[in-house]
């Protein structure tokens, strides 16, 4: 089964926060770093991976997200610090090969 993911993105401050949902992470986090789509998290150099979850279903992902978009900054706060109490970036030490 193909496994799904919401994850939130930030930039070397921490003062944006992006949120995703995603089918292959690793791929999309890099997409993230080198800038590939001109969009919300390229304009705010959102590349740090400070948070994600996994899922089973594609649908239960974008419910996920949903739900996390609706909320406060607070409440993205707390779920970040919840599993990553220094902000550190999630990808630092993943290694990218794409064609």
């Amino acid at each position: 089964m193909q496994k799904s993911y919401v994850y939130i993105i930030t930039n070397k401050n921490n003062s944006v926060l992006y949120t995703g949902v995603t089918s292959n992470l690793i791929k999309r986090i890099h997409d993230h770093k080198i800038k590939k789509y001109n969009g919300f998290a390229a304009k705010y150099n959102c590349t740090k991976l400070v948070y994600f979850e996994e899922f089973t279903s594609i649908n239960n992902a974008i419910s996920r997200e949903k739900q996390i978009k609706a909320g406060s900054r607070e409440k993205k706060e707390q779920l970040i610090k919840s599993t990553n109490v220094n902000w550190e970036d999630l990808s630092d030490d993943w290694i990218f090969y794409f064609d």
